[in-house]
């Protein structure tokens, strides 16, 4: 398989290119001066392409390359395929599933705790010599307090069970009840938000589920409310929850992922009831392993004529 062409848009997992290098033909975009040149100069050659949560392959990227065969996404999401036109071209698209669920999750209560124990800040409070002055101020509790999750998947269940430790109520909204599990289900996304102290994002990110935290939902959330988003920028409208935040009508939020990454809205930079973080969710040593390791196995498979492991389309 060393004469496979293999594109990789943009820098990803040190190890996975390592890896990549070592089976087929990595070729990288990101080094090449003038990219649309080097598209021309190798589109019969690229027969498979690697994804991420932000570049994956829209219909330019898959028209350049008449010889593609599969997008293997080292990430979950999939929205930056344009999964319409692998269909119709019959091109096969993976992603790495379930290796990465329980680091997501594992951050999606560090998120809430450092956001309602203010963790960054208190941190700052220490390391800038304040506590010499006084002792820091009071927070807000976690245990108890009422979580509300959109989207109760794999990575939500997870979220689930953790939050339970905390002896914590749960509510979820989804497109359909699940009446195998025990939480409360809301039909509407408001309703949730109006019956829940920290709402969780994790959904995958569709055209259903653009924006799906509006005004409507962050003022139904409320100025008490936390709102901790690790699903995908988009599913937030964020300049309604910089608004909502400057005018208190929200209580604070943890972030993980924003709609113009990596550019955040600067006004949230000084507010203390906000935790910000660069899209870290699976980034740990151990899943970045796994997931490299899937997206090889993934290609293996198919240029093997073996079932894909983790297929999408």
């Amino acid at each position: 398989m060393e004469s496979v062409g293999v594109l990789m848009p943009v820098p990803m997992s040190p190890y996975l290119e390592q890896e990549l290098e070592r089976r087929f033909n990595l070729l990288k975009l990101w080094t090449a001066p003038e990219k649309a040149e080097f598209l021309k100069a190798h589109s019969g050659a690229v027969r498979a392409v690697i994804g991420n949560a932000g570049n994956g392959a829209d219909v330019g990227l898959i028209e350049a390359l008449p010889e593609l065969e599969i997008i293997a996404s080292f990430s979950v999401g999939i929205d930056k395929v344009d999964l319409e036109k692998c269909r119709e071209k019959g091109i096969r698209v993976t992603n790495t599933p379930d290796v990465l669920t329980d680091d997501v999750a594992d951050l999606a209560i560090g998120l809430a705790l450092g956001v309602l124990r203010r963790l960054c800040e208190a941190d700052g409070y220490v390391r800038s010599g304040g506590w010499k002055n006084g002792d820091y101020k009071l927070t807000t509790k976690f245990t108890g307090k009422t979580v509300g999750i959109i989207g109760l998947g794999r990575i939500g269940k997870a979220v689930a069970k953790r939050v339970e430790a905390f002896s914590c109520p749960i509510a979820y909204y989804s497109r359909t009840e699940k009446p195998d599990l025990k939480y409360k289900y809301y039909p509407s996304v408001v309703e949730l938000a109006s019956n829940c102290d920290i709402l969780v994002v994790v959904c995958p990110l569709t055209q259903e589920t653009r924006h799906i935290i509006n005004r409507e939902v962050i003022d139904a959330l409320g100025p008490k409310g936390i709102l901790i988003n690790i699903g995908r920028g988009a599913h937030v409208d964020e300049s309604e929850l910089v608004s909502a935040l400057l005018e208190g009508r929200l209580g604070g939020a943890g972030l993980d992922v924003y709609e113009n990454e990596p550019d955040v809205p600067e006004q949230l930079f000084q507010l203390e009831n906000v935790v910000l973080l660069p899209h870290v969710g699976s980034d740990t040593v151990e899943t970045d392993t796994a997931m490299a390791d899937l997206v090889i196995g993934n290609l293996e498979a198919h240029f093997l004529n073996k079932p894909l492991l983790t297929p999408v389309v």
